[in-house]
């Protein structure tokens, strides 16, 4: 990864603000664009920085708004304000929702990034190009929109390619939420990738309980509650693995096939349960 540009933070709507993490310097002209919403701790971004700067240093213009789950709505119009903010205003920041637009969320917010990415009424020129769900889980209807993505999607075609993320040691939402997800859909995901880490690592953090808060990890996963036979991937490979098919390069979440992904630790280390698809590619971190 390149080094990236410090942070700028921005209002996005009245007292909300987020973070614009931009590329390092490299070819000329607008970059695609990548929305990324945090978890349901209130007003916590900063959380998402080091996956951010991962991601703006293989070429994306990345944005992290701050959003409450704690508020009357339950964070609807902050979610909402901060999509209507990127596109109109991605290109201030100089990237182009027209080169792409992928709209990811973590945890709670997966679920309103897949929610809203594939929203019946949502007019086309607002669609962004993919959704991404990180550790999420998509049974109980998403704030945005009053839908179920595993029902909705269950039931029509999603309009977009859709990246699902899990790590396979996560003890606060059970990976098996997204694996529900994946087999419920009725067009399938583009990709389906599954870590060998814990909730807090597929984002390249780790938990911290004495903070209270996820903080930017390198070393082996702590989980967030001890899991035997967690083998351990680094927050930084997790990260590394999840911007790997976000990245200019690789067609940006524009996925012609499907492919499903398990990293691991080492060879011995234990495969989920789910009967493997045709197109399953087992790939080893280390």
């Amino acid at each position: 990864m390149s080094v990236t540009t410090p942070a700028e933070t921005v209002e996005y709507a009245p007292g909300r603000f987020l973070d614009v993490h931009r590329p390092p310097a490299g070819p000329a002209g607008p970059r695609p664009v990548l929305l990324l919403w945090h978890g349901k701790a209130p007003d916590s971004r900063f959380e998402l920085a080091p996956l951010a700067r991962e991601a703006a240093g293989h070429g994306l213009l990345v944005l992290t708004p701050d959003w409450r789950s704690d508020a009357e709505d339950s964070g609807r119009a902050d979610l909402l304000a901060s999509l209507e903010y990127t596109h109109r205003h991605a290109a201030d920041h100089g990237g182009d929702p027209a080169l792409g637009l992928v709209l990811a969320g973590w945890s709670m917010s997966g679920r309103e990034a897949i929610a809203v990415a594939t929203r019946r009424d949502l007019p086309e020129d607002r669609r962004p190009t993919a959704a991404v769900g990180i550790a999420s889980s998509y049974a109980r209807p998403a704030v945005t929109t009053g839908e179920a993505p595993l029902t909705a999607l269950a039931d029509r075609p999603s309009p977009v390619p859709l990246f699902l993320v899990h790590g396979t040691g996560d003890d606060l939402v059970p990976a098996d939420t997204t694996r529900a997800l994946d087999t419920a859909l009725l067009t399938p995901a583009a990709e389906f990738l599954q870590l060998d880490t814990d909730h807090a690592g597929v984002v390249l953090t780790e938990y911290d309980p004495a903070l209270g808060h996820c903080v930017a990890g390198t070393g082996p996963v702590r989980p967030w509650s001890a899991r035997p036979g967690l083998h351990g991937l680094s927050p930084l490979k997790a990260g590394r693995a999840l911007v790997a098919p976000l990245t200019p390069d690789r067609g940006f979440c524009s996925f012609p096939s499907r492919q499903e992904e398990h990293y691991q630790v080492g060879a011995d280390a234990p495969d989920h349960e789910r009967p493997p698809s045709p197109n399953r590619r087992a790939v080893t971190a280390s």
